[in-house]
């Protein structure tokens, strides 16, 4: 019989300072790292132990669990089978920008649409670990400076993301001002609409824009029910997170799903090992399948 837990009393000081004591074991945590790593392929390395107890302490008091020992049981309990996604969910890290890591934009505009454009057929593009929508976005803004023809019924901007919270905001496409300090003035006023002045400036991303990405939730360890192949893949930062072996598995079934001609690009941050992937080495964190 599994036990049952009253929620506790929104605002009470002691069950807040009591949390505060709660400690993670490092048989608990090495117990976490298991799971979530057969779940996604993410490896939980020593070092990781107060990320991984600060961000699952707001399950704990969500749920009204005493310790990490009652929570990991509650994980494996397979009335709460959503719980191990909310975990994994609450373990990810979302950070993101506009135009992040811009050289690969400038690449992207000078040395890889000129050639779709003159190729003139339908254009497929995926950004892997998508976060709240900001990379999908900069794509889809930088289509539509640089190939302003183009028929969008032959476009498809494919954003996924392991996360359903994340994808949710994403399709929002809501940004408080600060979010949007690094694109320039141009783009804000093109592409931007001012929803809320107060207390916090916001802005959505027009309708033009949003209409020309698909938001999938996807674990890049499971199966891809994607078909067909793909000019560009984004993944960027997100294979920081995964060992060596994982990454060469990720990265050949990349391989497999590009064009030939077609481009991987990662953070600049990572790097690969070109002998391992087949793909070819261009520039830093850029890869082609020839």
């Amino acid at each position: 019989m599994s036990a049952t837990f009253a929620q506790p009393p929104v605002g009470d000081p002691c069950f807040t300072e009591s949390y505060s004591r709660v400690i993670l074991k490092q048989r608990v945590f090495q117990e976490i790292g298991q799971i979530v790593y057969k779940a996604c392929g993410i490896r939980l390395v020593h070092g990781k132990e107060e990320l991984v107890r600060s961000r699952l302490l707001k399950r704990l008091r969500a749920l009204g669990l005493p310790n990490f020992e009652v929570y990991m049981h509650y994980v494996k309990d397979k009335k709460n089978e959503q719980e191990l996604k909310v975990m994994i969910e609450s373990l990810t890290t979302n950070k993101t920008s506009f135009f992040r890591e811009n050289p690969h934009f400038e690449y992207m505009r000078t040395s890889i649409l000129p050639g779709l454009i003159a190729r003139g057929s339908g254009v497929r593009i995926w950004s892997a670990g998508c976060s709240s929508g900001e990379e999908p976005y900069s794509i889809a803004i930088l289509l539509d400076e640089e190939w302003p023809c183009l028929n969008r019924s032959d476009l498809r901007i494919l954003a996924t993301d392991i996360s359903t919270p994340i994808l949710e905001k994403a399709r929002k496409g809501e940004y408080e001002k600060e979010l949007l300090m690094g694109i320039p003035a141009y783009f804000r006023e093109k592409y931007f609409s001012r929803i809320l002045s107060a207390p916090v400036p916001t802005f959505r991303i027009n309708d033009s824009i949003k209409k020309m990405v698909r938001f999938a939730n996807l674990n890049l360890m499971a199966p891809w029910p994607m078909k067909g192949s793909f000019d560009l893949i984004f993944c960027r930062n997100v294979m920081i997170y995964f060992d060596h072996a994982t990454q060469q598995e990720l990265v050949r079934r990349f391989y497999d799903i590009l064009v030939p001609g077609g481009y991987l690009m990662v953070g600049h941050s990572e790097s690969l090992i070109a002998s391992d992937c087949d793909l070819k080495y261009i520039r830093p964190a850029t890869y082609m399948r020839e």
